[in-house]
């Protein structure tokens, strides 16, 4: 009995190993294959986002088989944790995982996937803490998983590894690295199983579409949506937005849509989700006004419920064991919850003309969202619902302008992977330009937008910079919440930044079709270099310089790529930032052209510039057909039709699709849009002849302007 005794606690101290193998990869889509390990949760990232996949676009991209070597790969379940290990080659690049503000190759760095506020460091806690990378050899990785993941990107050695680091001497090899090489991407899920998917390439991009269209493909905004947003201060009363407006009229700026801040309600933090009356006495009326100007109002709001709401004794029983600012956390898994908030938003907000939504403070920071020892009534657990609640509130907001057939456009603090499909755009409360611009680069990874939104600057220098960067991004905003900045605050820039705002709209024909490929093809409308083909990674590692109190380990820093980007497939943009005068620009394969003048600036190098302040610099590749239309300060009405002039650079022949329909319904996807394609081509003579369409696009008059940048 002794021996028994001896023999059952020795084997109840082992960690209980469940091996996964072999792992079953089955192709569920083109290019797409999943695995499930272990006990799925009842929770995962794509069903929050709740997408549909859109298989006919899947099936349009190119055949290809399993891109890993299945035998490389390792998971074990041991106490209930789930422990993956993909391999990595020597050369091999690592992106994504989460929106990352600082760096954009992750390979060598350790992030705990965490839904935050970001924090000012590139360690996991973000507002979009995806675990999905991509290869720079053409293959994708994603972790269904609604748990606090950490991922190893190359940075742990494992004593069995095929392709060990060099074993050097500190004291005599000058080469000596204290982050030796790894050969793996190494994952910890906390839970006993989860589901995996690996997208096919073969390039970057066409795992990101893969990867997209697994949801559904991205959003297409309204047209409304592409023009300009101004954030009102929060006290604002009805009448001040529409002195604001009249503003806008006065100085003949763009103006699409009012972003209203928290002082609509009649009480926030937490929120009634009621317009209060002392200074929004006439709803509707405010509301058919603003329409009136053609421009659409956006709502502030965090979903805690106040118990000054109508709604707080509906959901009382329907929420979370603790309080967000005294406010109740609504438990959005539950389907009542979801009803009671669609029957509350509807009837004082939808039915009135509300456009949409900005959906604050459902990030972080730890100390004041739900800590992870709270409960909630559906069992799903606080890290969980951490994780997930960002997309859930913009998959249920999305349902109620679907189901009226009105698109919407709004922003958001908190999303994660799947959410590619959802009418939302994040921001936060960060404010560094220049990781402003890394963000956007790396949201193109991930299947989010990112605005680099405007509120304040110190100077008119640092002024029209961003506001140059804010207008070639997914939302071209100023957030004048707190302040109550406008674009003319800088007089000596202010025609500067009227020029810049109005390019933005004569782009709106390149752009909306731009949108349109993300929605059909799943291809970010801003994407980072890497994604582009013919683009050669130019990041490098700088050792680090010895310092035995600050750097004693001689830690290397990486030098990525992270200040350019593509717009669509045609434009390349190198925004510029105070204080500098020049800067370097690397150019992908084939020629280029300056966007203004159409003068050739390089092939397939990197160029030092020195634009002037009024300008961002912007560049087209050879054979790029770049649609524009007139100045105007909004989004088209209603059966009006624009006059089309279309802009080509180089000597190359070329084309261009070009999208459109009636930019506010959901009626394109029953096929009312028009598809027309423009193309240059060289006569008898050599020189360059563009089409004219045989009919006219949706929008546009038939007749169009080609202009010819280069000759």
């Amino acid at each position: 009995m002794k021996i028994l005794k001896i023999l059952s606690i020795l084997f109840l101290s082992q960690p209980i190993i469940r091996a996964q193998s072999p792992v079953v990869w089955k192709e569920t889509y083109p290019g797409i294959w999943k695995a499930v390990v272990g006990q799925t949760q009842r929770h995962s990232l794509l069903q929050a986002a709740g997408g549909r996949v859109n298989l006919s676009a899947l099936q349009q991209l190119p055949k290809t088989s399993f891109p890993l070597d299945k035998g490389a790969i390792e998971i074990k379940i041991i106490q209930g944790k789930t422990y993956l290990k993909f391999p990595l080659q020597r050369d091999e690049q690592v992106f994504g995982l989460g929106l990352n503000f600082q760096t954009v190759n992750q390979r060598g760095r350790i992030l705990n996937l965490h839904m935050d506020h970001f924090g000012g460091k590139d360690n996991g806690r973000t507002h979009a803490p995806v675990p999905f990378y991509v290869s720079s050899k053409g293959y994708g990785v994603l972790i269904d998983a609604a748990q606090y993941i950490t991922v190893y990107a190359g940075t742990g050695v494992r004593v069995d590894s095929k392709n060990p680091p060099e074993l050097q001497d500190r004291n005599t090899n000058k080469k000596w690295s204290a982050q030796p090489y790894s050969d793996a991407v190494e994952v910890l899920v906390p839970a006993n199983g989860t589901s995996l998917y690996v997208f096919a390439g073969p390039s970057p991009m066409q795992v990101v579409q893969r990867y997209n269209l697994l949801s559904g493909g991205g959003y297409l905004p309204p047209k409304w949506g592409l023009g300009f947003t101004q954030r009102v201060p929060t006290l604002y009363s009805q009448d001040d937005i529409l002195k604001e407006v009249a503003s806008f009229e006065e100085h003949d700026f763009p103006l699409d849509f009012i972003g209203v801040e928290p002082g609509w309600h009649s009480m926030s933090y937490p929120c009634t989700f009621e317009w209060d009356p002392t200074r929004f006495p006439s709803p509707k009326l405010f509301l058919d006004q603003l329409a009136s100007k053609g421009v659409s109002a956006n709502l502030w709001l965090n979903p805690y419920v106040s118990p000054k709401s109508s709604l707080y004794p509906l959901v009382k029983n329907l929420t979370g064991s603790h309080t967000v600012w005294n406010g109740l956390v609504p438990d959005f898994t539950l389907a009542k919850t979801r009803q009671l908030y669609k029957d509350h938003f509807t009837k004082n907000h939808l039915n009135i003309g509300v456009g949409g939504y900005k959906i604050d403070e459902v990030d972080g920071y730890d100390n004041w969202v739900w800590p992870d020892v709270a409960t909630f009534p559906s069992g799903t657990s606080a890290e969980q619902m951490r994780q997930m609640y960002g997309s859930m509130v913009q998959q249920m907001t999305a349902d109620w302008y679907q189901e009226i057939n009105k698109r919407t456009y709004g922003l958001v603090r908190a999303s994660n992977a799947g959410a590619a499909h959802l009418p939302y755009v994040i921001y936060n409360d960060y404010y560094n330009h220049k990781d402003f611009i890394t963000a956007l680069v790396n949201s193109s990874f991930i299947g989010v937008l990112w605005t680099p939104e405007v509120r304040a600057s110190k100077t008119a220098e640092e002024w029209i910079r961003r506001m140059q960067s804010a207008c070639f991004s997914p939302m071209a905003m100023i957030n004048a919440w707190a302040d109550g900045t406008k674009p003319w605050t800088f007089p000596e820039v202010a025609d500067a930044v009227k020029e810049v705002a109005n390019l933005r709209m004569r782009l709106l024909p390149y752009m909306y079709t731009t949108f349109a490929a993300y929605r059909r093809e799943g291809k970010p409308p801003f994407r980072a270099m890497q994604l582009v083909d013919g683009f050669v990674d130019q990041s490098t590692m700088e050792r680090g310089q010895f310092d035995a109190t600050n750097n004693p380990y001689q830690m290397a820093i990486r030098k990525d790529i992270k200040d350019q980007y593509m717009m669509g497939d045609d434009i390349l943009v190198a925004p510029m930032f105070a204080g500098e005068k020049t800067r370097q620009v690397i150019l992908p394969k084939g020629k280029w052209f300056d966007f203004y003048t159409g003068a050739f600036v390089g092939e397939n190098q990197l160029i030092q510039i020195e634009p002037s302040l009024e300008k961002i610099p912007l560049f087209v590749r050879d054979g790029g057909i770049i649609p524009m239309v007139p100045v105007h300060r909004q989004a088209p009405k209603s059966g009006e039709k624009w006059p089309l002039e279309l802009r080509h650079y180089g000597q190359a022949p070329g084309s261009f699709m070009l999208y459109d329909d009636d930019g506010k319904t959901f009626d394109f996807e029953k096929g009312a849009y028009s598809l027309t394609r423009f193309s240059v081509q060289k006569d008898a003579q050599g020189k360059l002849v563009g089409n004219q369409p045989e009919i006219a696009p949706m929008g546009y008059e038939k007749e169009v302007k080609w202009v010819f940048m280069t000759n």
